[in-house]
């Protein structure tokens, strides 16, 4: 279900605000060195618009409907001027955790990526056990494995991993039906890991399918893929369960909109730091008062552009180009709905 903005902006008038960067990471993150993301300077403060560049319109297109919203709608009252973040740890060797938790001052939770294409358990084993180790017993650490489990693997590899205390398993496997089994053989196991859904929440046609069947403990909510800060603010209230923010490796732009949706959620309903903190794993910004973690924690508010950083770090002619037509695409999708 693609929700809309009350009233969607002419898309000539999306296009005289919109700018395309090209930002190159600090370290391999879901398999991408670049992120590109288009940048809008709308009438109420900067927006983004970045699904990743494998995604169909049809998806793409309710990020966009959260870029237009954000940038042309007013938004809902925040309740908190600051938010807890936590440091995310690409799949990583050991030797490099502690130079990536460097860039998350002051976090004293980690979202440590496992499952990756290639790897190994024991690979990521060693990986949290050197999160563990550098951040002492009373840090949270989670784990994301964004799918790449079978629900016999991620009984395994989340068996091996318990061991390290863990807040929670984000997105162990694909399904919903998976999510349930691999709770209930945990639960039967005796072994004391909640289950997170993100992708099932976002990519789903259906995003409380997860909480009505029992799938998760808590639920991942992202401002961008389910629409903008009052539709996601939507889904919370009618799921019932805790909720952690997270974001896409975005610019501070669309930080700031993931920021926006955590100061807006009723007291009680945040599950502790959100994952907001990405802006450390890129090699540049769109603003010079970037969203990086201080103390733990990141502002809530807008960034300012910074025309000189727009120029810096513009995409390329061509990519730019596609990056219109892409916009172009999306927003008659959302034109059609409407």
């Amino acid at each position: 279900m693609t929700h809309l903005p009350a009233e969607i902006p002419p898309l000539a008038e999306v296009f005289d605000t919109m700018r395309v960067v090209s930002i190159p990471t600090r370290t391999r993150f879901r398999g991408i060195t670049v992120r590109e993301a288009a940048i809008f300077d709308a009438p109420r403060g900067p927006s983004e618009f970045s699904p990743f560049t494998e995604y169909a319109d049809p998806e793409s297109a309710q990020w966009l409907a959260a870029a237009l919203d954000f940038g042309w709608c007013e938004q809902p009252a925040p309740l908190r001027d600051r938010i807890d973040v936590n440091a995310t740890v690409p799949a990583v060797a050991p030797a490099e955790v502690a130079g990536i938790l460097a860039r998350f001052p002051g976090c004293r939770t980690a979202k440590v990526k496992v499952a990756e294409r290639g790897q190994s358990l024991a690979e990521d084993v060693a990986r949290v056990r050197e999160v563990r180790v550098l951040m002492g017993p009373t840090a949270r650490i989670r784990v994301d494995a964004n799918t790449g489990w079978s629900v016999h693997d991620a009984v395994a590899a989340l068996t091996a991993l318990a061991q390290f205390d863990l807040d929670y398993a984000e997105q162990p496997c694909a399904t919903v039906p998976e999510l349930v089994e691999v709770r209930q053989r945990l639960a039967a196991a005796g072994v004391p890991v909640r289950i997170a859904a993100d992708e099932s929440v976002r990519k789903a046609t259906d995003p409380l399918a997860v909480a009505r069947a029992g799938a998760a403990d808590l639920i991942i909510v992202k401002a961008q893929p389910l629409g903008g800060v009052s539709r996601a603010l939507e889904i919370v209230r009618e799921a019932g369960l805790p909720v952690v923010v997270s974001s896409a490796l975005d610019t501070s732009v669309g930080i700031a909109m993931g920021a926006q949706l955590a100061a807006s959620l009723p007291d009680g309903t945040l599950a502790g730091a959100c994952g907001l903190g990405t802006v450390a794993l890129l090699d540049g910004d769109v603003t010079e008062t970037s969203l990086i973690p201080a103390q733990g924690s990141i502002p809530v508010g807008r960034p300012v552009l910074s025309p000189l950083l727009l120029d810096r770090y513009a995409a390329s002619p061509e990519r730019t180009a596609w990056w219109r037509e892409r916009v172009a695409r999306c927003h008659a999708l959302l034109a059609a709905h409407g």
